[in-house]
């Protein structure tokens, strides 16, 4: 008897519970606005670009590109690196062929091994990776402030859901063989 007790109070609070849990409250649906259309402001490529300009790497830190800025850093710096190197280099090859062409004989150091003719082609060897490290930098240092620019350009581009493309494969008016093709769909 105790049993059929506990078992139809559990059955009567559960009934109680569902019959409160079926209160029904008036929603308001709010239908989004996606005709309206986003801000575009049209100096902010300039802005990448100007402060890429300035210190390389603001202008990925200012389009919030936070990894390309070692990159930048990255391709300058060696650059650099090389064209200092390259620079020191050419002036000890330089500076061994004067002392020579003044008469001093070759002193036992880095040179002594070398004719004049081998200290000649070693000073053109390194003037020219010496000046084509710096084009690199220059290079390097331009392209940081075209991507600034660029990546500022298309982080305004318009991509979203009404605008589509997809491979289709549809079959052949003619021959019933299937075609292959690209579907560009714009949804208003």
């Amino acid at each position: 008897m105790n049993k059929i007790v506990l078992i139809s109070l559990l059955f009567f609070l559960l009934g109680t519970v569902s019959l409160f849990a079926q209160a029904k409250e008036e929603t308001v649906l709010v239908a989004k606005d996606t005709s309206k259309l986003e801000e575009i402001d049209p100096l902010r490529p300039a802005k990448a670009a100007f402060y890429s300009a300035i210190l390389p790497g603001l202008g990925q830190a200012y389009n919030k590109k936070y990894w390309k800025i070692p990159l930048v850093y990255g391709a300058i710096g060696t650059s650099l690196y090389f064209y200092l190197d390259s620079n020191k280099k050419y002036n000890q090859y330089r500076d061994e062929y004067k002392r020579r062409l003044e008469g001093y004989s070759p002193e036992s150091g880095d040179f002594d091994y070398l004719s004049d003719d081998r200290l000649i082609a070693g000073q053109k060897f390194y003037q020219r990776n010496r000046d084509l490290s710096a084009l690199f930098v220059v290079g390097f240092y331009v392209l940081n402030i075209i991507d600034a620019n660029v990546d500022a350009a298309l982080m305004q581009f318009n991509v979203n859901e009404r605008l589509s493309l997809r491979p289709e494969i549809y079959p052949s008016d003619v021959t019933l063989k299937p075609n292959v093709g690209l579907t560009f769909n714009y949804n208003f």
